[in-house]
C-alpha cells in the first residue's frame, strides 16, 4: 500500500493485519481519486471509517487543505496517526477516535469531500449516509465504496446517486446535490 500521487507520493502506508481488514487496492483508489480530481485542491475531506487513513491521506498528498480522520478501532488510529507522521501530513489532520455515528452526530465541521469505505455487508453506508448530509458543504461529494451487490439508497436527504463505477466486486458510488439545470 502506498502513496499514489502528490507531495506524498510513492511513500509506503503501514497498514493492520487480520481477515477483517480490507485495504483498497491501489486501482480502486486511483478511480475514486480520478473522479474527485479536480475538487481536492484546497478541500477540507472526511475519511469516515479510516482504517489505516490511507484515502485521506492520498487526499492530502493531492493538496486537500485538512482531512478529519473517524475510526473507532484503536489499532486503527494508531496505524493511521503512524501514517500521517511518516507522510509528513500530521499537520493538516485529526483523528477522531470515536465511532462514526457519535462523531457525525457531535460534529460542527462541514466537509467538502467525505470517502467512505467501511467494514462491506454489514449496513454503515446506509447507516452513515442520513447523518452526513447534513455536515456537507452545498457543493459537497460523497464517495461510497462497497461490494457491488451491497444495496445504497438512490437519494439520501438532498443528495443523489450521480454515477456508480464498477471494478470487478467493487462499486464506487458518488452522491451529490443536484444542480439547478438537474432540476433541484
Amino acid at each position: 500500500m502506498r502513496v499514489i500521487t502528490g507531495t506524498a507520493r510513492g511513500r509506503k502506508l503501514a497498514a493492520l493485519e487480520g481477515l477483517d481488514v480490507r485495504p483498497t487496492t491501489d486501482m480502486v483508489k486511483e478511480a475514486m481519486f480520478s473522479i474527485l480530481q479536480f475538487e481536492i485542491e484546497g478541500a477540507n475531506v472526511l475519511d469516515l471509517f479510516a482504517g489505516s487513513g490511507q484515502l485521506g491521506i492520498e487526499a492530502l498528498s493531492r493538496g486537500a487543505r485538512g482531512c478529519v480522520f473517524v475510526d473507532s478501532s484503536r489499532e486503527s488510529q494508531n496505524i493511521t496517526r503512524q501514517n500521517l507522521q511518516h507522510t509528513g501530513l500530521a499537520k493538516a489532520s485529526r483523528v477522531a477516535a470515536m465511532d462514526f455515528a457519535a462523531f457525525l452526530r457531535s460534529t460542527n465541521e462541514v466537509f467538502d469531500i467525505a470517502l467512505l469505505d467501511p467494514p462491506y455487508d454489514k449496513g454503515l453506508v446506509q447507516e452513515a449516509l442520513p447523518l452526513l448530509v447534513g455536515k456537507m458543504s452545498p457543493g459537497g461529494a460523497i464517495l461510497c465504496e462497497t461490494r457491488v451487490k451491497e444495496p445504497l439508497p438512490e437519494q439520501v436527504g438532498e443528495f443523489r446517486v450521480k454515477k456508480s463505477y464498477r471494478y470487478g466486486k467493487i462499486l464506487l458510488t458518488l452522491y451529490r446535490r443536484p444542480t439547478e439545470e438537474e432540476g433541484l
